[in-house]
């Protein structure tokens, strides 16, 4: 068994009640095309927590995976596409985001001993 590589990144939704509860809706839902697309790329875990209107997502990776494939391959994929245009009525920019940045990997900075 490999080891696996952890990231946490962060995104904000748009602060507003009923957008949260629909998107929440869609994350109980998930299209069966979008698990695999997570799968294929070497993701073994991804998780989404949200408070008030700040989610977290940490993710649990083969050694060999890397944001750049995946993002190529979510480029090149119909499903992921409409996917990520349907998500992102619900999801804005951090204040520090990069333009066309979503999800942002955060540094880690502590470690239990």
């Amino acid at each position: 068994m490999s080891l696996l590589k952890r990231y946490c990144l962060a995104l904000d939704l748009k602060d507003d009640a009923a957008l949260i509860a629909e998107y929440e809706a869609h994350h109980k839902n998930v299209w069966p095309e979008i698990i695999k697309s997570i799968k294929d790329s070497g993701i073994e875990v991804l998780d989404i927590y949200r408070t008030g209107n700040r989610l977290f997502m940490i993710i649990e990776a083969a050694d060999d995976f890397s944001f750049e494939k995946k993002n190529a391959a979510d480029a090149s994929d119909p499903n992921v596409q409409e996917w990520e245009q349907l998500i992102w009525k619900f999801q804005q920019a951090m204040p520090w985001a990069k333009p066309g940045e979503k999800w942002i990997l955060m540094d880690q900075i502590f470690q239990l001993p």
